[in-house]
């Protein structure tokens, strides 16, 4: 693949931070992905994220739908998002790249951020809303933005379906490969690091489908139970930030290490909150048999080497984490409806599509899941580009 079309480095001027966008490529002169905000973001995390933005893209190509997959791009900012300078810092940094956004960046929440946060910053900025760059590529503005107005508004148990699909999407993943190894989803356990939307929508549904949620983690630590953790009650003690109430547990469950969890004795393993967490030291605590990333970029390229030759399967975020991504897109575009039951069945099912191509991919080629993820992309790539041309 090419460098990015465009980086983009940013200094505040109160506050001396940095921000960041990286362009990796445009599709109809469009490009889409999130805005993250965390303490330590680069650069070079940037444009790796956008990079991945344009994979998932190029994965959820169907050329009968009606939904035409953008370019990748990401935004970072390098604060902690409970600083409390960080609103005005977001605020600013959306001022700043207004042009871009009006333009050809589509964005929305990413790590530290959530959409309503997003939504009101640009508001502030003088926004009309932070996808705007694609309202030109729909046929119908006020049905389509309607529809996903409607879309964002429904509600499942009291979590907004927006909170949900990308989780539904991970669980659906694990699910995939399960039923491709032949193991029972009843009595097998799971572990996941983080409980913020994607971590917490993954453990409700991977707990729903009648799998063992043995320990989940948050930034105090992690909570463990081999006979299974009481998931919805813990999700319903978190507080914003994904952390849970720990007067919720019960006599059984245990507090450990925060980084417990890689150790779990679970043959599922979702890394569902920040990148880079598992590396060449720590992968060697890890006896699942499954990785499942739902973060973007959580497992190190060193430590997966090594996973893979202990056959620890690594499925990657490209693929599994692409659903909230693609939902907004299905459902701005009318592939599907504000409709709960819907959005679940149509993610279920595109899902599941992708990661059986990746797998069969993958043991044809005699290579990895992540490796026969980047094979389809290449092979998809062009067609896009012979399909609207690189710019245009």
């Amino acid at each position: 693949m090419t460098a990015p079309l465009m980086t983009l480095t940013w200094t505040d001027h109160v506050t001396g931070r940095q921000g960041f966008l990286v362009v990796d490529r445009l599709v109809r002169g469009v490009s889409s992905g999130g805005l993250r905000m965390r303490p330590g973001c680069t650069l070079e995390e940037v444009a790796g994220l956008a990079r991945g933005m344009t994979m998932k893209e190029a994965l959820h190509y169907n050329p009968e739908g009606r939904y035409i997959p953008l370019g990748g791009a990401k935004g970072g900012i390098d604060c902690d998002p409970q600083d409390p300078a960080a609103y005005g810092l977001l605020v600013r940094y959306l001022r700043a790249m207004r042009p871009y956004i009006e333009s050809f960046w589509t964005t929305g929440e990413d790590l530290g951020l959530t959409q309503d946060l997003v939504d009101r910053a640009a508001e502030e900025a003088g926004l009309v809303s932070s996808i705007q760059a694609v309202y030109p590529l729909l046929d119908d503005e006020a049905t389509a933005r309607r529809r996903l107005a409607d879309a964002f508004a429904v509600e499942v148990d009291g979590i907004g379906l927006d909170e949900l699909v990308g989780g539904c999407g991970v669980a659906e993943s694990v699910l995939a490969a399960l039923d491709r190894a032949g193991v029972a989803y009843k009595g097998t356990r799971a572990a996941v690091q983080g409980l913020g939307t994607m971590g917490g929508a993954t453990a409700r549904f991977l707990a729903r489908a009648g799998l063992k949620v043995v320990a989940v983690a948050d930034i105090k630590g992690t909570i463990a139970n081999p006979a299974g953790l009481d998931v919805d009650a813990l999700l319903a003690a978190r507080d914003a930030y994904g952390t849970v109430d720990r007067s919720v547990l019960r006599p059984d469950d245990r507090e450990l290490p925060g980084d417990a969890w890689l150790a779990a004795d679970a043959e599922v393993l979702v890394p569902a909150a920040v990148s880079y967490t598992i590396d060449a030291a720590n992968q060697r605590r890890i006896t699942a048999r499954w990785i499942v990333e739902a973060a973007n970029m959580p497992v190190l390229a060193e430590a997966e080497e090594l996973l893979a030759g202990r056959g620890v399967t690594v499925l990657p975020d490209v693929v599994v984490n692409s659903g909230t991504n693609a939902w907004w897109w299905w459902t701005l575009f009318g592939d599907i409806g504000a409709d709960a039951d819907e959005a679940f069945a149509y993610t279920r099912r595109s899902m599941r599509a992708l990661i059986d191509q990746m797998l069969a991919r993958a043991e044809a080629d005699g290579t990895t899941a992540r490796a026969a993820a980047h094979a389809i992309v290449s092979d998809r790539l062009p067609v896009i580009a012979e399909r609207f041309g690189w710019y245009r």
